[in-house]
């Protein structure tokens, strides 16, 4: 990584250990060209992050032509320039100082210059004349303490500092870098490794000046430092071994996945102080359920207010009862919020916090319409825990208020309907009653974009006040005895776009405290202008400087002119309840039964612990820490016994993956890498109550077939586990030993048969067995043996007999593939009382897809046998035996059963109809290359059903509902049909592990006489769709789906009469269909709705008018929903109407009343004319018209 790259990754730079610190940005970008719209920009990204640069570089600038270039000795003139002084930063001191540097030549590595003072604190700049590890002269401004005049405790200084070379005899030539940073004792310097390359310092000319930089082997070096005041203690910090506790005495929340929003919520709820104590009241002492959202949430704040970490928010997303896919998505934080304080209200009936979220939240607001000539109002007034405020179209809060109350002038063909006085001028509006102690402002910075047909975050610029005056938006009658100020608690910011973005929060914990920044676990102290006016939003001051096309969004990684973090949710609370509502939460406030823990696993259930159980939880969390600390000190070594091996039934000799709680699975040892093969064999041996004589190690190594076997033994009992991995450890960083066990001589000394004295180079080879049952069907392993070189492959057959106990018997012919006969026993390895002639098949499982037969009569070398190879045995059955398991869907011989293992599968069956009490989901282990036929069968026993009936469909892996039918092909495996890049069902988002299935009520022969129709049955209204896939005989009629339609939605036979089925096209109704109407007809193109048609429709009087109306918006060409046949009436008053509509279409309340509606003619481009309320209709008004709802879309 090259110094500017570390530089902006924020390591540090110590010039001590030679490092290498930040380069000349000019001479690192060469001739690339800044700004021209390019990707690269130097300026200030929208950094959710928020940690400011350690250092940020300037390449030294040409001066402008337009002002005259200060000499290097006009040192005022100089800081002028090189030091811009930074509107929002108080200066705390400033320093200029010289270092005359003489016989540059003769200087040593690396020099010091004189100490100056600046800001109480010595200072001095510290020189590499010839380079630091790099060919430039390196120059670093240096805090000047020393052993004997050491810094104070936590000292640390924000330094803004330029460095100047310059000619001594002509102050015009010079070279400058500047650089911000915070220096402290870990970070004592800061500077520029690149300074100035050597040669030319040295050379005749200094860019074309006429004279050298270091000209009679003297120089001149200025510094230029201005320190800082440090209000929030966090400027230019790089937050390495940052403490929240420490700094700020408060802790943050530890992030989920995608919970940061969850945390900002939290932590400004936290800090409502009269919430956490009415949280507190309610009594949870006997309830640690992990559904229980009050006890989480007691438990979550009682653990901000004493923990010395971050807080994980694990125990309150599980009483949510939230999956892991909820934690990586981001929810609503409005309706979240709702959905909170609705379950803590809940809990609070009762009790003596009963009450107490409504008095703190609740405001009231009345929505009228009141007649300008006439004393006649409508009016309901209505509470509410949050309001809603535009952010499109307003400037700042109060522009959103007056919006919000804005009156609406009901007049012209819009006049009111007002009982008793007929149709009057009115005003229509909404003004509150009321506001809350605690208001919470919800900013509408997500919105329906029509253009994009998506939601767009709005990132215009929007202020909001520090203090903010809520009585000009309070009805006349509102009681204003007391002020209705409000003052800023805490600002929730979202920081991206709609896409992809980050949430924290901006909180004011005391009345007249400060703000502090809450971004996840980290909790730092912020300024006014930070938690306000950097949150507005709008655009960039300098966005478009240089050319550039704005700023890279962090999340989207887009250009954009404008900020992408900005306010989404403010609150406030009443300057005069401030006292009431941040009042202090003391000990005797906290439930005692809170100090005890809720020990949280998915996989258990809950407990609660005691304070000894605590300490022991902390104690292991210790643990684990420094096992991660000392993990260097530590190699895990893998070790596989014989018992593994027994235990195993697959491939290899074991499962490396396998759980480990199997008693197949090896054993995973931590060892020190000092200790000796030795110890770790004894430990080891005394594991296995065995001597360590009786044990031995042997190296496990991967194989080129993808296999892992043993291949020698670790002789060297002095050797180090870390030479011994050194020297035989595999490339994928995993030391795998098998631990073999050695049975006693006759003078009881343990015999390892490879380390005999050998005569010749037949020396034996360890060869692990398996033995096949085909009766159990069951391939596992039974031991190791050792057998020469030049045996022959039938000289093992003894060997087998005396491991499995079975006794010889009567000799056959041998045969490829085949041993000679032996005297049978069962699968227990028990001889029978009858004896029996058997005949073994010997194979080598070379990998996982190659099952060799072994020659009998062939030498082990000749089979290219060597040590840790793994022999495959089975009893060959008898010709009627080995029918009868084939029958029974077993594998008589051990290649199939392999193949079966290496294809195996277990497909998830889900019922595509919902679980019920009749087809419930289940899992089969099946091939991968069964045919449909094969694995339909499979299915079709498991559900005792007819497999010729069942239909598959594949499954979305993204959403969970049913794909593409799966047609039956004969020529199509299991694996294809599963598998995306095999298939053919569009399955680029498929499951490879499941199916859904439906049984049908005939055969899929059957069935591809039938054409399938998918049916939207339409009830309450139009306001609930159901969807069905119904199975109508192609030549059938309208007539033939009724029935059908009637069982699949589980219909009554009196709304069967009145079935009315129509056809839409583009959310218009297209025609209605008649029984006998042909279903061939029906195309794919159109969708076909059902639905029971209104008794006002079956009774309509003479005179009334059938019509067709629709939904859409803002335009007619823009329409969606479900379309709908409506009747109107002669002389019908329109308010009559729009209550028979909320009946037909079953919206009612607010909903409906942002329904506007409006005729228009049939012609493609005919505007609406929208309907006034007051006004009556004729029919033949509708004669060549449609009505139309408008609702936004969803």
């Amino acid at each position: 990584m090259d110094p500017v790259s570390r530089n902006l990754d924020h390591e540090i730079m110590d010039t001590e250990d030679g490092k290498e610190a930040v380069a000349d940005l000019k001479s690192q970008l060469g001739a690339l060209q800044i700004g021209g719209g390019g990707d690269m920009l130097i300026d200030d990204y929208d950094v959710v992050d928020e940690k400011q640069d350690v250092a940020n570089i300037t390449p030294d600038d040409s001066a402008d032509e337009s002002e005259a270039v200060p000499l290097a000795d006009d040192y005022e003139a100089m800081k002028a320039r090189l030091l811009p002084k930074s509107p929002d930063l108080e200066i705390e001191s400033e320093a200029v100082h010289t270092w005359n540097i003489e016989n540059y030549r003769r200087l040593s590595k690396k020099e010091r210059g004189p100490k100056f003072d600046c800001g109480g604190h010595p200072w001095r700049i510290l020189l590499f004349p010839f380079g630091n590890n790099a060919d430039f002269a390196s120059f670093y401004l240096e805090q000047g303490h020393d052993d004997t005049d050491k810094p104070p405790d936590g000292w640390y200084a924000c330094a803004q500092f330029t460095l100047v070379l310059w000619n001594k005899l002509d102050p015009s030539i010079y070279v400058m870098h500047s650089a911000n940073h915070r220096f402290n004792v870990e970070e004592s310097d800061w500077g520029f490794t690149r300074f100035a390359e050597i040669r030319k310092l040295f050379a005749p000319q200094w860019e074309d000046r006429g004279r050298p930089m270091v000209e009679n082997d003297a120089v001149n070096v200025t510094a230029y430092v201005r320190i800082y005041k440090d209000p929030t203690g966090v400027l230019w910090h790089n937050f390495i071994n940052y403490n929240s506790k420490k700094e700020t005495n408060m802790v943050g929340l530890k992030n989920q996945g995608a919970t940061c929003y969850l945390n900002s919520l939290l932590q400004s709820l936290y800090f409502t102080n009269a919430f956490r104590k009415a949280v507190y009241q309610i009594p949870t002492e006997n309830e640690n359920e992990k559904t229980n959202s009050a006890w989480a949430l007691q438990r979550l704040f009682y653990l901000l207010q004493t923990n010395a970490d971050a807080v994980s928010t694990q125990e309150l997303t599980a009483s949510f009862g939230w999956e892991t896919k909820h934690i990586f998505e981001q929810q609503d934080v409005q309706e979240l919020s709702r959905i909170l304080m609705e379950r803590m209200e809940e809990r609070m009936k009762g009790t003596d916090a009963e009450n107490a979220l409504a008095k703190m939240f609740v405001g009231r607001m009345k929505t009228y319409i009141s007649c300008i000539n006439v004393d006649y109002e409508s009016s309901r007034i209505e509470d509410f825990w949050d309001i809603q405020l535009n952010v499109s179209g307003n400037k700042n809060l109060d522009d959103s208020f007056k919006d919000y109350v804005q009156v609406e002038t009901m007049d012209g063909e819009n006049k009111y309907f007002a009982e008793g006085y007929g149709l009057q001028d009115a005003k229509k509006g909404v003004i509150f009653e009321s506001f809350p102690q605690v208001l919470h402002l919800q900013l509408k910075r997500f919105e329906y974009d029509i253009n994009r047909d998506a939601m767009m975050k709005v990132n215009d610029r929007y202020e909001f006040p520090e203090f903010f005056d809520a009585s000009p938006y309070l009805s006349e009658n509102a009681d204003k005895s007391e002020p209705y100020v409000y003052q800023l608690h805490g600002v929730l910011v979202h920081s991206g776009d709609f896409n992809a973005g980050h949430y924290y929060a901006y909180l004011k914990p005391t009345a007249d405290g400060h703000f502090y920044k809450f971004d996840d676990d980290r909790v730092t102290r912020a300024t006014l202008k930070e938690a306000l006016e950097e949150n507005f939003g709008g655009d960039y001051a300098n966005s478009m400087a240089n050319g550039n096309a704005g700023v890279r969004n962090p999340y989207s990684r887009t250009l954009s002119t404008k900020r992408s973090m900005s306010a989404y949710m403010l609150v406030y609370i009443r300057q005069s309840r401030v006292q009431n509502i941040l009042l202090e939460v003391t000990e005797e406030d906290t439930p005692t039964h809170l100090g005890n823990i809720l020990v949280f696993s998915p996989n258990r259930p809950t407990n609660m612990t005691t304070a000894k159980q605590l300490n022991e939880e902390r104690a292991a969390i210790e643990r684990k820490r420094r096992e991660r600390e000392e993990q260097h000190l530590y190699l895990s070594v893998g070790v596989v016994t014989e018992d593994n091996f027994k235990a195993h039934q697959g491939f290899d000799l074991v499962n490396w993956d396998a759980d480990p709680s199997s008693e197949s699975a090896p054993q995973a040892h931590r060892i020190l890498r000092t200790s000796t093969v030795s110890d770790f064999t004894k430990s080891l041996a005394e594991s296995k109550n065995l001597t360590p004589e009786q044990v031995r190690l042997w190296v496990m190594v991967n194989r080129q077939n993808k296999t892992t076997r043993p291949d020698q033994p670790l002789v060297d009992p002095n050797m180090t586990i870390d030479e011994a991995y050194n020297k035989y450890g595999s490339r994928d960083k995993s030391f795998r030993l098998w631990l073999e066990t050695a049975g006693n001589a006759e003078d009881g000394k343990p015999v390892w048969p490879d380390m005999q004295p050998q005569t010749s180079n037949n020396v034996p080879m360890l060869v692990f067995l398996k033995y096949f049952d085909a009766i159990s069907q069951s391939l596992l392993g039974v031991g190791h043996i050792y057998v020469r070189k030049h045996s022959k492959v039938g000289e093992m057959i003894p060997m087998i007999q005396q491991l499995m106990g079975w006794s010889p018997g009567s000799s056959s012919n041998q045969s490829a593939g085949r041993s000679s006969s032996v005297s049978s026993g069962n699968s227990s390895g028990h001889s029978s009382n009858q004896s029996q002639s058997l005949t073994l098949a010997l194979y080598e499982e070379i990998k996982h897809s190659m099952i060799e037969p072994m020659k009998p009569k062939v030498t082990l070398q000749q089979a290219e046998i060597q040590d840790g190879d793994i022999v495959c045995f089975q009893r060959v059955l008898p010709e009627k035996e080995a029918v009868l398991v084939t029958q029974s869907g077993g594998y008589a011989d051990a290649r199939e059963f392999y193949d079966h293992l290496l294809n195996r599968i277990t497909v998830r069956f889900l019922p595509k109809i919902g679980i019920d009490a009749e087809w419930e989901p289940f899992d089969i282990a099946l091939s991968k290359k069964m045919s449909y036929d094969q694995f339909s069968a499979k299915v079709g026993e498991r559900l005792k059903v007819d497999p010729t009936h069942i239909r598959f469909s594949t499954v979305n892996s993204t959403t969970g509902k049913s794909k593409a039918p799966v047609r039956r092909n004969a020529n199509q495996t299991l694996f294809q049909i599963l598998s995306p890049q095999f298939g053919t069902y569009n399955n680029s988002n498929q499951r490879p592990d499941a199916l859904y299935y439906e049984v049908m009520d005939m055969s899929l022969s059957e069935m591809e006489t039938k054409k399938n129709l998918k049916v939207v049955w339409v009830s309450e209204g139009v306001s609930k769709e159901e969807v069905f896939d119904i199975l109508v005989a192609k030549n059938g009629t309208v007539g033939d789906l009724i029935p059908l339609l009637q069982r699949k939605a589980n219909l009554s036979d009196e709304v069967v009469r009145t079935i009315r089925v129509y056809e839409a096209h583009n959310s218009k109704v297209y025609k209605e269909l008649v029984e006998d109407y042909p279903v061939a007809s029906i195309t794919d193109f159109v969708t076909l709705f059902a639905e029971s048609i209104p008794e006002e429709e079956r009774t309509a009087g003479e005179g009334d008018r059938p019509i067709y109306a629709f939904h859409f918006d803002k335009e007619p060409n823009k329409p969606h929903g479900v379309p709908f046949k409506f009747l109107v009436k002669p002389g019908e008053p329109f308010k009559d109407t729009k209550e028979r509509l909320s009946k037909r279409i079953g919206i009612k309340g607010k909903q409906f009343d942002k329904i506007k509606f409006a005729i228009v003619q049939r012609s493609a481009f005919s505007k609406p004319t929208y309907i006034s309320e007051g006004k009556s209709y004729k029919p033949r008004s509708f004669q060549r018209a449609l009505v139309l709802t408008r609702i936004s879309r969803p």
